[in-house]
């Protein structure tokens, strides 16, 4: 697995406002109708080889989930955020979602603004790198929430130190 390089570009402005409890979802910065459509569009339209979207089984009613088939070897369990989902995208007006990242990835991607732990991390209930990934703003956000979907893709399908799930 290889973190995100130097490329990562810092994201502009103030980290939003989030709720620290259940459900975990951001308050303020909400993207514009424009961003948030090319961010589902792009995220659901064209599926990796062996995901399919499904309703989240941990999330709020509306949450779209990213979920492996079942005859797709996967990573480790810690690539999860429960049975076969690895991310989630929240419906209006949050848009922001949750997925997984791999440990040499998480603190570079938290450091350059892009997301934050997830609340359940601390309780024990969801694996350390499961975060929130704040709503994208612009199409360069975009950009960059899609980039990130794909390294939890292949955290998710990497069986360096994994099993079936």
């Amino acid at each position: 697995m290889t973190a995100p390089t130097g490329a990562l570009p810092a994201r502009d402005g103030p980290r939003p406002m989030v709720s620290h409890g259940m459900p975990h979802r951001q308050l303020d910065q909400q993207p514009p109708a424009e961003a948030a459509a090319d961010l589902a569009r792009r995220m659901f339209d064209a599926l990796p080889p062996g995901v399919h979207e499904a309703p989240s089984r941990i999330s709020v009613p509306g949450a779209r989930a990213l979920v492996l088939d079942d005859d797709v070897p996967t990573g480790p369990p810690a690539a999860f955020l429960v049975g076969r989902e690895y991310a989630h995208l929240h419906p209006a007006p949050d848009q922001s979602l949750h997925l997984t990242l791999p440990p040499d990835a998480h603190d570079t991607v938290v450091a350059a603004g892009w997301v934050e732990p997830h609340p359940a991390v601390v309780a024990g209930q969801v694996s350390a790198g499961a975060v929130m990934v704040y709503a994208p703003r612009t199409t360069a956000e975009v950009d960059v929430v899609l980039g990130l979907l794909d390294l939890s893709h292949r955290y998710a399908t990497t069986p360096e130190s994994g099993g079936a799930r």
